[in-house]
């Protein structure tokens, strides 16, 4: 099974998720924090696979958290569970360490989904996120030096990143071969000089 954290204020909301993980027998809730100050305390000890964070939290928020918990705790995946979708805020969580960008009150099989797919190694944005991640691209001609290095078969295979898409997926969409996207993702971070996709994605659309 695997092991979720929460790291939720609203005591209601967090119990209800909790609950609904648990029922599907794939996941096991092994704790929840309703600060960030608790969740910086404990969540190293308790090591689970994915923390559901929301932003809101307080005098430290959940972006500032993972920010602090992301270098002890490398392995977990960090996903964002919020109703914010300032562009702000989105690239800020991705630049921190966070996997995932979800909404709240969206359909408990989007989250399901959402969960497989960054175990799977995927980004996953709500519907809305990913058109905002988008839209900052597309009206944001001009990049940095290093940026405009990219090729326009790179800056493709970056969008798709963004969005969240596996590898499987974008090769099947711009019908070249998984080792070619894999190829092309290799390079991207050697230009932008990160080591992940979500550092790659932060980095060229907030610039």
């Amino acid at each position: 099974m695997i092991s979720v954290s929460l790291v939720e204020d609203d005591d209601g909301l967090r119990a209800n998720v909790a609950e609904y993980l648990e029922s599907t027998g794939e996941y096991q809730c092994i704790s929840g924090y309703s600060s960030a100050q608790e969740a910086i305390k404990h969540l190293p000890s308790d090591g689970p696979d994915i923390v559901l964070m929301d932003i809101d939290l307080g005098r430290i928020s959940g972006i500032e958290c993972i920010r602090a918990l992301k270098p002890q705790m490398p392995e977990t995946l960090f996903v964002i569970l919020t109703v914010f979708a300032d562009t702000d805020k989105i690239f800020e969580a991705l630049a921190a360490g966070a996997s995932g960008y979800l909404l709240k009150h969206q359909p408990p099989a989007k989250l399901l989904e959402a969960l497989r797919e960054v175990l799977a190694g995927g980004a996953p944005m709500s519907a809305p996120i990913a058109r905002k991640v988008v839209a900052s691209f597309q009206v944001k001609p001009s990049r940095p030096s290093e940026s405009n290095n990219l090729s326009p078969r790179e800056i493709e295979v970056l969008n798709g990143l963004a969005q969240g898409l596996l590898y499987k997926q974008m090769a099947e969409k711009m019908d070249i071969s998984i080792e070619t996207i894999r190829t092309y993702t290799r390079r991207i971070y050697e230009k932008l000089h990160v080591r992940s996709r979500t550092e790659a994605v932060a980095k060229y659309f907030s610039s």
